[in-house]
C-alpha cells in the first residue's frame, strides 16, 4: 500500500468527526477551566490580591513567555500541518522521525533560553514590572521574591516544552483525550501548591505547585504517544526538509506569539504603576474572562485544526472555507452571549467566586471593573483563534504575525494613554480594542486570500449579535432588581442572571431563526439518544 493511502486511512480512523473531537476538547477545556476556577478561588482565599501574589504573577510571566513563544509556535502553526502531511504522503515512520527531531530541537532551544533567563532574572523582573511594590515601600523585597519565583518556575517551562510537543503529536493524530486531561492535572498541581505547599512555604508553594503540575501535564501524555507508535529517536536532522519546513513556518509565528506575550507584559508593566494589588486583580479578571474564550473559541478551533491541515494537504480548499465558516458561526453563537452575560454579571460573578478569606470587597470591585472591559475582547479573541488557524493550515504564518504585532502597538498606545486616568479599566479596554483591530484585519485578509463569499455567515452573525443585545438589555433590567450586598445575594443574582439570560437568548435566536440554535439542540438531543447527529 502506498504511504499516502495508508496516511489517509489512518487519518480517517483517527478522526471520529469534528463534533466528537470538539466534544472531547471541550471536555478538557471545561474540566481544566472548572479546576482553574477552583485554583483561582483557593489562591484568592489564601493570598487575596496581596503584594506577594503580585510578585508571583510577575514571576510567572517570564517562564510562560518562553514556553508560549517557542513551544507554542511549534505546536500550533508549524508542526501539526507538516506532521499531518507526512502521514498523508510518506507514512508513519517518517512522520514519527520528524516528531523526534522537532521535540529534541524545541527542548534544547527551551533549555538554552531558560538558562539565560535564570541568570538574567534580576534584570528582567524590574524591566517588566518597574512599579512593583513602589507605592508601599517594598520594591526591593518584592522584586527579590519575584526573581526567586521566576527561577523556580523555569523548571516548569522545560517540562512544558516536551509536553507541548506530545500534545502536538496527539492532536496531529486527532487524539484529544489525554491532551484534554493534561491541563486538569496542571491545575491540580497548582491547587496543591496553594492548599498544601503554601502553608509551609508561602507564595513559594504556588511556584512548587506549578512545577508539579507541569510534570503531571507531561507524564499523562507519554502513554498516549507510545500507543500511537511514537518511538523516541536522539536525532536532530538539521537539514531534513521536514524539519526545515517546521522551522520556516515557526519563525514568523515566534514573532507573532512574542507579540501576544508582549501584550501581557505591556498590561503588567502599566498595572505595576497603578498600585499594589492591581496586577493580581487584573490577573483574576483575565482568568474569569478566559473561561468562555477557552470553552468555545479555543476548544472548537483546536479540535478543527488537524482537519483544516488535512484539507489543505488534500487540496480541498472549498472544504477548508466551508469548515472555517461553519466553525466561526458556531463560535460566535456560543461566545457572544457568554461575553455579554459575563460583562453584565461581572460584579456578582467576582463576589461569588473570589470574595472569601484574604480577598476583600475592594478586590472584588477592582476585579469586576477590569473584567467588564476584558469581556469586550472575548468575541474578537475567539475569532482570532479560528481565522489564525485557517492561515496556518494554508502555510501562511506571516499574515497573522503582522496583525499580532500591529495589535501590540494599539495596546501599547492605548495602555500608555489610559492607565493613569482610568487604572485597570483603561488597561483592560486597551486589550479589548487591540483584539478587535487584530481580528477584523485577520478576517478581511482571510476572505481575500480564499475568495470566500461571507454574506451568509455575516448575516448569521448579525442575527446572533441582535439576539445577544436583546439578552443584555434584559439582563441589565433584571439585575437592577437584585443586589450583591452579601456573597449569598451575589450568588443568587449570578445564578438567576445566567438562567434568565440563557432563556432570553434562546428565545431571541428562535425568533430570529438563527440556524446554529437548531444545529446545537439537534446534536445535544442526538447525544442524549446516543445516536450520532447529522454532519
Amino acid at each position: 500500500m502506498a504511504p499516502g493511502a495508508e496516511g489517509r486511512r489512518t487519518a480517517r480512523s483517527a478522526g471520529g468527526g469534528l463534533a466528537l473531537a470538539a466534544a472531547i476538547v471541550a471536555f478538557g477545556f471545561v474540566g481544566s477551566r472548572l479546576l482553574g476556577i477552583v485554583r483561582t478561588i483557593v489562591i484568592a482565599n489564601a493570598f487575596g490580591a496581596s503584594p506577594e501574589l503580585d510578585a508571583y504573577n510577575v514571576a510567572f510571566r517570564i517562564p510562560d513567555m518562553i514556553f508560549q513563544v517557542l513551544a507554542g509556535a511549534t505546536l500550533g502553526s508549524a508542526f501539526i500541518p507538516v506532521f499531518a502531511r507526512k502521514f498523508e504522503r510518506e507514512g508513519a515512520a517518517e512522520a514519527w522521525l520528524l516528531a523526534s527531531r522537532v521535540l529534541n530541537l524545541v527542548v534544547l532551544a527551551t533549555a538554552a533560553l531558560c538558562a539565560a533567563a535564570f541568570f538574567l532574572a534580576p534584570l528582567l523582573v524590574p524591566a517588566i514590572a518597574p512599579g512593583l511594590g513602589d507605592d508601599i515601600g517594598r520594591s526591593e523585597e518584592l522584586t527579590g521574591t519575584a526573581v526567586e519565583l521566576t527561577r523556580v518556575m523555569l523548571v516548569s517551562t522545560l517540562l512544558f516544552a516536551a509536553s507541548g510537543m506530545l500534545t502536538g503529536m496527539l492532536n496531529g493524530r486527532e487524539r484529544f483525550f489525554l491532551p484534554a486531561l493534561a491541563p486538569m492535572l496542571y491545575n491540580l498541581g497548582i491547587i496543591l501548591g496553594a492548599v498544601v505547599f503554601a502553608d509551609r512555604w508561602g507564595v513559594n508553594g504556588l511556584a512548587f505547585g506549578v512545577v508539579l503540575g507541569a510534570a503531571m501535564h507531561l507524564g499523562i501524555q507519554v502513554p498516549g504517544v507510545a500507543a500511537e507508535g511514537f518511538r523516541y529517536r536522539p536525532s536532530l536532522g538539521w537539514g531534513e526538509p521536514g524539519v526545515m519546513e517546521v522551522g520556516r513556518l515557526m519563525a514568523p509565528r515566534v514573532v507573532g506569539l512574542a507579540a501576544a506575550q508582549v501584550n501581557f507584559v505591556v498590561t503588567g508593566f502599566f498595572a505595576s504603576k497603578v498600585g499594589a494589588s492591581a496586577i493580581s486583580n487584573m490577573t483574576y479578571a483575565w482568568l474569569l474572562a478566559g473561561l468562555p474564550l477557552a470553552l468555545f473559541g479555543m476548544a472548537l478551533s483546536t479540535a478543527v485544526f488537524p482537519r483544516l491541515a488535512g484539507q489543505v494537504a488534500r487540496e480541498e480548499l472549498d472544504e477548508l472555507n466551508r469548515t472555517v465558516s461553519r466553525v466561526l458561526r458556531l463560535i460566535m453563537f456560543l461566545t457572544v452571549p457568554a461575553a455579554l452575560g459575563l460583562a453584565m454579571l461581572r460584579e456578582p460573578a467576582a463576589i461569588t467566586l473570589l470574595e472569601r478569606g484574604a480577598f476583600t470587597r475592594a478586590d472584588s470591585l477592582m476585579t469586576a471593573a477590569a473584567l467588564g472591559w476584558y469581556c469586550l475582547g472575548i468575541v474578537p479573541q475567539a475569532g482570532i483563534e479560528i481565522h489564525s488557524r485557517g492561515f496556518y493550515a494554508l502555510g501562511d504564518t506571516r499574515t497573522p504575525v503582522t496583525l499580532a504585532v500591529l495589535a501590540v502597538g494599539v495596546n501599547l498606545l492605548l495602555g500608555a494613554l489610559l492607565w493613569e486616568p482610568f487604572g485597570v479599566s483603561g488597561l483592560a479596554f486597551a486589550v479589548g480594542a487591540a483584539s478587535w483591530a487584530e481580528w477584523l484585519g485577520l478576517y478581511v485578509l482571510f476572505l481575500r486570500r480564499t475568495g470566500w463569499n461571507p454574506a451568509e455567515e455575516l448575516g448569521a452573525m448579525a442575527r446572533v449579535a441582535v439576539a445577544g443585545g436583546l439578552m443584555a438589555v434584559a439582563l441589565s433590567a433584571a439585575t437592577v432588581l437584585l443586589d450583591s450586598e452579601t456573597r449569598t445575594h451575589a450568588a443568587v443574582t449570578a445564578a438567576a442572571g445566567v438562567a434568565a439570560g440563557a432563556l432570553c437568548y434562546a428565545a431571541a435566536c428562535l425568533a430570529l431563526r438563527v440556524p446554529e440554535l437548531e444545529d446545537v439542540t439537534a446534536r445535544l438531543a442526538a447525544r442524549l439518544r446516543r445516536r450520532p447527529a447529522p454532519e
